[in-house]
């Protein structure tokens, strides 16, 4: 696809990429990358510069919470009670507030982690923040399924769209933060944008085939 809109954040996926193949982008002028896995993340921020900023875009187990929370930008796919507690007890024994994706499971793919949207709405109706008052929650997170049936494609971004479009017009006043809608990688990014979008994770279109 052609130059993304200026309200769409790309996301370097950059899982099993090198340090030199990151800092090739990095002296671009990009700097949003994402990446799928705890350990590999942790050693990346530990050799790149300081002003990069991570996002957690993998399933993430409660264990391995603990070497990102120092650092990590956002976590985009948080999909359990349980892993908002450890990510909340994590997050303040560094004395940080971490923005979280709530990710919603929209794929015709038992595979594929999230919410069902019903449970999505009933968690947050029942948001506690003082249990979980270092997670931002700043927003959805979803992945269509891999198909090349781009209407169906089309149809499952449209149901997450429509869904954070409730949560922003039901529930603005109890979520300052959520204004982003996670979605689309470099094989249905155009789809996804024009869906509303505003963050997308591409690897292969930036950094090429592996």
């Amino acid at each position: 696809m052609g130059s993304l809109p200026d309200h769409v954040k790309l996301i370097a996926v950059s899982k099993t990429r090198s340090v030199e193949e990151i800092m090739a982008l990095y002296r671009c002028g990009h700097r949003a990358f994402g990446e799928n896995y705890p350990q590999e993340l942790r050693h990346k921020q530990s050799q790149l510069p300081a002003d990069i900023e991570w996002h957690f875009i993998g399933h993430l187990q409660t264990n391995k919470v603990k070497y990102i929370a120092p650092f990590v930008h956002m976590i985009h796919s948080v999909d359990s009670e349980r892993l908002l507690d450890e990510i909340n007890k994590r997050a303040a024994a560094c004395d940080r507030t971490i923005p979280c994706l709530l990710e919603v499971h929209i794929a015709k793919e038992e595979s594929k982690h999230g919410f069902s949207p019903s449970d999505l709405m009933d968690l947050l109706n029942r948001w506690d923040h003082e249990r979980w008052d270092r997670v931002r929650a700043s927003g959805l997170m979803g992945m269509a399924t891999m198909t090349d049936d781009r209407t169906r494609i089309a149809q499952e971004f449209s149901s997450l769209r429509a869904l954070y479009e409730r949560i922003v017009q039901e529930m603005a006043g109890s979520f300052p933060h959520f204004k982003e809608l996670s979605m689309g990688m470099s094989a249905d990014a155009d789809i996804a944008v024009r869906s509303g979008s505003t963050m997308v994770r591409m690897g292969t279109a930036l950094f090429g085939a592996r």
